[in-house]
This record gives C-alpha cells, structure tokens and sequence, in this order.
C-alpha cells in the first residue's frame, strides 16, 4: 500500500504569500523562500506552489524566481499559475520543478494536456480542478476560481485521466479556506470515477479531518494551507497522528 502525503500549499500573489476563504487570498501570510525552507524541516511529502495571479494578469511563469526557490526546496515541487505552453514546462522542469500543475490552459485547449504528458511523462502533469456547488450541482471553475466553466468536475476529471495526466489536485472553492472539512461528499464520488492517484484540497481543520479522509476515500494525498498558517498544527503532528491511527505515511514520528 503506497503511503500517504501530506502537501503544503503555498498561494503566491505578486512579492508574498496569501490565504483567504473561497479564494478569496487577501491576507498575507509570509514570503515564499522562508516558507519553503521551514517547510523542509517539518516533515512534508511535498509542496505546491501556485502562483493565483498569472493567468489573471496574463503572464508568463516567474521561472527565474521558480528556479531560485526550488534551488532551496530539497522535497518535490510542483509549481502551477500561468502555465499555457510546451516551452514553459520544459524550462520549469529544467530549472528544478518536478512537477507542473495546470488548470486552466486545459480547458482552453485540452490537446495541450496530451501533448505535455507525451514529451515529459505522465508523472510531471498535474491537473488542478476547481469546483463550486451551485443549486446543488458541482461546476469547474478556471483563473483562480473567477471564470465559471459549464463542466462537471467529475467529468472532467475523467477527460484528464483520459489525456493521460498523472494525478488530480481537487479543491472545492466552497470549503477552501474555512477550517471546516474537505468535501468528503464530491471527494469520495471522485475516488471511484478515476483510478490515477488523487490529492484532496480545501479545507482540512484538525487532525480528525485528515484522519477520516485517509482512513474511508481512496486518495493520494492531502494538501492544506490555512490550517498551517493559522493554528499551531504542522505536517510533522498530522503525520504522527496518521501513524498511530495506522495509517502508512513517510518518516512516521510517534
């Protein structure tokens, strides 16, 4: 049984890190390089960094600045925002990435996705998909959750499988930032659509959620960010509650 990972994500906005409620980033919470190098000490599986503005602003990726970071990461990095061409993947890798996370050039032109996972691998490509639920039906959601897309996630989630992605970080924008719960509902109907691995966002609050998210959805891994950012709780305690709930993690401390 592969062992489950827990993800900080780190939302970049313009010179500094930010973290709101139902993407709604306005508080500021750091900046990244010290982020990423507490982060190194405390246990973690991985780490996202996005950056929330660039398809906003349409930009290029910051790669001079994705290179300095991942130069002081010594854990897997995925970096995402504003990722829209083959060029971009290949110098984001180059320049110590290990991973891309797309969103919204895959719904722009989903021919993009199976065109990246043919030159660099399926295990280089992560789809993020966001998600509001309005009137009782699930909608994606592109350009940090500003831009309703008329698709299912589930469905779409599907399609990426389909284009041949590695894995699916699934952030509900409903309980992003709230402190209140992953969506167990939207996760677990995910779980059993797709076979590759998952990583459930948005938005855990204690140890119990975690817990019960690892011990009843099939899923990969767990990616939070406020619950770091505001409570006392890091990655090293969640993993050393996992591990005396039986549950497999990496560098178990009891």
């Amino acid at each position: 049984m592969l062992k489950k990972r827990i993800i900080p994500t780190l939302l970049w906005k313009n010179f500094g890190l930010v973290k709101g409620k139902k993407f709604d980033s306005w508080r500021r919470v750091g900046t990244v390089l010290p982020s990423i190098k507490i982060y190194n000490s405390r246990d973690v599986d991985e780490l996202f960094l996005l950056d929330i503005n660039a398809t906003i602003e349409n930009r290029e990726p910051d790669e001079q600045s994705i290179k300095s970071f991942s130069s002081e990461c010594s854990v897997p990095f995925c970096v995402g925002g504003g990722i829209n061409r083959l060029s971009q993947i290949e110098y984001l890798l180059a320049s110590g990435a290990d991973k891309v996370c797309i969103n919204s050039a895959a719904y722009n032109n989903p021919t993009f996705i199976k065109e990246a996972v043919k030159i660099f691998g399926s295990q280089c490509i992560v789809i993020s998909i966001d998600y509001k639920t309005i009137n009782g039906k699930k909608i994606c959601y592109s350009n940090s959750g500003k831009l309703k897309i008329e698709k299912d996630p589930i469905e779409w989630a599907k399609e990426m499988e389909q284009a041949g992605c590695g894995e699916i970080l699934f952030t509900s924008i409903d309980h992003d930032g709230t402190l209140e719960g992953y969506d167990v509902v939207g996760i677990k109907k995910l779980s059993k659509s797709v076979k590759i691995p998952i990583i459930a966002s948005g938005s855990a609050g204690n140890f119990e959620d975690f817990i019960f998210l690892f011990k009843n959805l099939d899923i990969s891994g767990a990616a939070a960010a406020s619950i770091f950012h505001f409570t006392e709780i890091t990655p090293k305690l969640i993993k050393n509650q996992l591990a005396k709930n039986n549950i497999l993690v990496r560098d178990m401390y009891i």
